[in-house]
């Protein structure tokens, strides 16, 4: 693996902890818009059957007992529960926001096992505990203490549990350039998750339009004709439909608190947290990773 690259500077901001909470409650009512506006319905079920198995390829399904107890932390429009319902006994679907669980509930109707807590990670209720398995995917690097939401996570796990992961990566695997071209990003990252809601989503659809389309189309046609493109800035969706590069763009430039870190950086706090026997995908998405409650 490359020397690992500096972790950006947290973007904590004085509202980001309110009475104690490890809560910033302009990202979670900026996700609550988002997950209203993009609720998911209009996703194929064979692309989030893709999506899906790019995050959960590395979990350990075949560990689980019979009629697994779990959770998934940060659920937002319940796109990962409808699959992993299920395969489980029951599953608790947590977030901060009420506008994504009330979207959450609308598309899990048919999931009968699953129960629902609007509630931050620092407030998980004690009927949460002892879970048989646990996942949290691209969210906590959204929460202001994320090494602290990590262990809260982690504490409601029973020994053995595995506990699935995924927070953006500092590009630790990337040449200088890929980096350089982040940080362009960031500064309109910055700027547009500072507008009013409605100029956040035109800004974010108008890269979707301008930026994400066109490059991802880009990579296809290279990648048709021959050449290697996973190392391409965006290549990723050059097999996904706009509706996910308009999510994923407002996702990314719509969230006011976006934290990264290199996967030393995760390996070490999710051994603080209490996990061992961690694993890193080798994949698309960076980092995604699981371990073990001890």
């Amino acid at each position: 693996m490359n020397r690992p690259y500096v972790q950006f500077p947290h973007e904590i901001e004085k509202s980001a902890v309110s009475a104690g909470r490890n809560i910033d409650h302009e990202t979670v009512q900026g996700f609550g818009d988002e997950w209203t506006r993009f609720d998911q319905r209009r996703l194929g079920e064979t692309e989030l059957a893709q999506l899906f198995d790019r995050y959960f390829r590395i979990f350990p399904w075949h560990l689980l007992p019979n009629d697994a107890y779990g959770f998934d932390l940060g659920c937002g429009s319940g796109r990962w529960a409808k699959l992993v319902a299920p395969k489980v006994g029951r599953l608790h679907c947590i977030d901060a926001s009420e506008a994504a669980v009330a979207v959450a509930r609308v598309n899990l109707r048919e999931a009968t096992n699953c129960e629902f807590h609007v509630t931050s990670v620092d407030r998980i209720p004690p009927t949460v505990s002892g879970m048989d398995f646990g996942y949290s995917l691209g969210v906590l690097h959204h929460i202001p203490d994320t090494e602290a939401a990590l262990q809260a996570c982690v504490e409601r796990l029973k020994h053995g549990a595995p506990f699935l992961l995924y927070l953006y990566y500092a590009f630790d695997n990337r040449p200088w350039w890929f980096r350089l071209l982040w940080r362009v990003s960031e500064v309109a990252r910055r700027n547009v998750s500072r507008m009013p809601m409605k100029l956040r989503y035109v800004a974010s659809q108008v890269m979707a339009a301008t930026i994400y389309y066109p490059l991802a189309r880009l990579c296809w046609f290279l990648e048709r004709i021959g050449l290697k493109v996973e190392g391409f800035p965006l290549s990723a969706y050059r097999v996904q439909s706009f509706y996910v590069m308009r999510t994923d763009a407002l996702d990314r430039f719509g969230t006011r608190l976006e934290q990264r870190f290199t996967a030393i950086q995760i390996r070490r706090m999710m051994e603080r947290a209490g996990l061992d026997r961690i694993t890193f995908s080798d994949s698309i998405p960076y980092w995604c990773a699981v371990g073990f409650k001890k």
